[in-house]
């Protein structure tokens, strides 16, 4: 779970800020989405399913993903599938199964979210932790790699289908003491960028957003004393979200977008 964690908590509009989701601009979708069990992912999840998606849940902790499955059930959407998967522990293997269930349950992905990410720690570069930086790249990066690798095939079998990364003011511009995040977020940039290029012209667009200063368990950490109610909720997001899944960004590849 995700956010750009270094923006100052502003509020500035844009066109997708103000982009307006249409009801039901997703029926017939299948969206996976990382980190669904809480923050921005949950919420997405949510918005997803209620513009007409089928929702793929994939977190690491059970009960949370059962806690989102029961509110999207609760609101008489399309029931959404759970899949239990730890990023930091999982292996080539794990996503292999899961991409090939998820091949034969639903056919082909429209969309995938990939937005679980960790923060690590904020300390001088010098003093970064080797197993904690190990920890970020294995769940930011390398999780990352081997789930679009796995899921790409899958996503080739939809009409038209979204790859979207998820990265962070820091991923462009590096900033003190975020050592293991940032380097992990230039990563995500860069691996976003190459997928982008190889399947240009092709049916799969791959972009990644920026979601800006989101009240999310993340920000908290980073910012703990900063008043959560000047900056965005994860609701406040969304468009950008849907904007992506849609077929209005057809046109829409290898860019990273703010989503504030």
């Amino acid at each position: 779970d995700h956010r750009d964690l270094h923006s100052f908590p502003t509020r500035r509009s844009s066109d997708l800020f103000n982009y307006s989701t249409k009801d039901a601009c997703l029926s017939n979708k299948t969206i996976l989405v990382t980190g669904a069990g809480a923050g921005i992912g949950r919420t997405a999840a949510l918005t997803y399913a209620q513009l007409g998606a089928t929702v793929i849940l994939l977190g690491k902790t059970v009960s949370k993903l059962e806690a989102v499955y029961d509110e999207i059930v609760a609101l008489g959407l399309a029931e959404p599938a759970i899949i239990p998967l730890d990023l930091k522990g999982a292996t080539k293997q794990n996503y292999i199964d899961m991409s090939s269930t998820i091949a034969g349950q639903f056919g082909h992905l429209d969309g995938v979210l990939l937005n679980a990410s960790i923060l690590g720690e904020l300390t001088p570069f010098t003093q970064m932790h080797e197993q904690i930086f190990n920890d970020v790249m294995k769940v930011n990066v390398t999780a990352q790699c081997l789930l679009a690798q796995t899921l790409i095939p899958t996503l080739l079998l939809a009409p038209n289908a979204s790859l979207v990364f998820t990265s962070s003011g820091v991923g462009s511009q590096g900033r003190a003491y975020w050592g293991q995040y940032s380097i992990s977020k230039f990563a995500t940039e860069g691996m976003m960028q190459v997928i982008a290029d190889e399947y240009e012209g092709s049916n799969l667009r791959t972009n990644a957003i920026n979601p800006g200063a989101t009240n999310t368990n993340m920000r908290s950490c980073a910012f703990p004393a900063e008043n959560k109610d000047e900056i965005a909720i994860p609701e406040d997001i969304m468009p950008l979200y849907v904007y992506l899944m849609s077929d209005d960004s057809l046109e829409v590849n290898g860019q990273t977008l703010k989503a504030q």
